[in-house]
């Protein structure tokens, strides 16, 4: 048994992975300041005798006596890390800082949630943990995108310089029950525009391209690239390399629900990737791991969370 701390861990991925590691007999402390996530999403661990529930704010220290922390803390859709963007920056600086503070001092093992925006609007497709990427510094999507490409950096330099233990995860686009159903992101959106029979709302040409990954397929990359050796440090993508238009989400989604939504075009905001598609030969090789859930599968378990928290009057 290890005493695992998860930051961001009522937040939508990081509910699940309290979830694994509760079920794989470990104490797991979920900090969050919900500024994202919700006590819904972790009130069936409450009563769990190994779970505990801690509201902080990463941009602050914290000390506590833990073995492994998982540092997931940071809004991820542009609805949310856009409305304080300073705060964004602090929170995947300030909050990479703080982690890392306190992973050297009890010698933990850190995970960071890294993101594929670190690759910006990419001029290589599919992406490479070698590409560098193509992000904008200044513009609207920065304090997320640059954000996370310091906390690497933070990352990298503490194990250089202090040989901490250090995984570095590059998540694409994950979907799931626990999304937030205001997040922004295009499968909520797209699900939720869908039950209430709204106009879903395209941008662009809807021909921009994503990877769809199920968060339950995450989460297991998560556990595995956590169980590696100390030589394995990362960055890894973990993402499904399945490539979708949007418009091609849309209609999914539409056939699914079997909604009589119409197909809305709305501007392109900013900065927004016209393609993204992970390479997981990394994953593949020293993960073993790849996605098992397919796109259609993957929403109806998504479609029907949603159904159930709007039925509730929760969303």
């Amino acid at each position: 048994m290890k005493r695992i701390l998860v930051t961001g861990g009522a937040g939508f991925i990081g509910s699940h992975l309290c979830e694994r590691l509760i079920a794989q007999g470990h104490e797991v402390l979920c900090v969050d300041n919900f500024y994202t996530g919700t006590r819904r999403n972790v009130a069936h661990l409450l009563e769990d005798q190994n779970f505990e529930l801690m509201r902080h704010d990463v941009t602050f220290p914290l000390f506590v006596e833990i073995d492994e922390i998982y540092n997931l803390a940071c809004p991820a859709s542009p609805i949310h890390y856009q409305f304080d963007p300073v705060q964004t920056t602090k929170t995947s600086v300030h909050g990479a800082i703080n982690m890392l503070g306190l992973a050297k001092r009890r010698r933990a093992k850190i995970f960071q949630a890294s993101t594929s925006e670190v690759y910006g609007d990419p001029t290589e497709h599919p992406q490479t943990e070698e590409y560098w990427g193509n992000v904008n510094p200044i513009g609207f999507r920065s304090c997320y995108d640059e954000g996370k490409r310091c906390a690497e950096t933070l990352f990298f330099d503490y194990h250089r310089q202090h040989r901490l233990r250090i995984k570095v995860a590059r998540i694409f686009n994950t979907y799931g029950p626990r999304m937030h159903p205001n997040d922004g992101r295009v499968v909520s959106n797209f699900v939720v525009q869908a039950l209430k029979g709204q106009a879903i709302t395209l941008y662009g040409d809807g021909q921009q391209t994503r990877s769809f990954c199920y968060v339950d397929d995450l989460v297991e990359g998560f556990l595995r690239l956590m169980a590696t050796g100390d030589e394995v440090t990362g960055p890894i993508n973990l993402g499904n390399p399945g490539e979708f238009t949007m418009k091609q989400l849309a209609e999914v989604v539409v056939e699914l629900t079997g909604s009589k939504s119409k197909i809305e075009f709305r501007p392109l905001p900013p900065d927004d990737p016209r393609q993204r598609q992970p390479d997981i030969s990394k994953a593949k090789a020293i993960l073993d791991w790849q996605p098992t859930v397919h796109l259609e599968e993957g929403i109806r378990r998504t479609i029907a969370y949603f159904d159930e928290l709007l039925a509730s009057g929760e969303a």
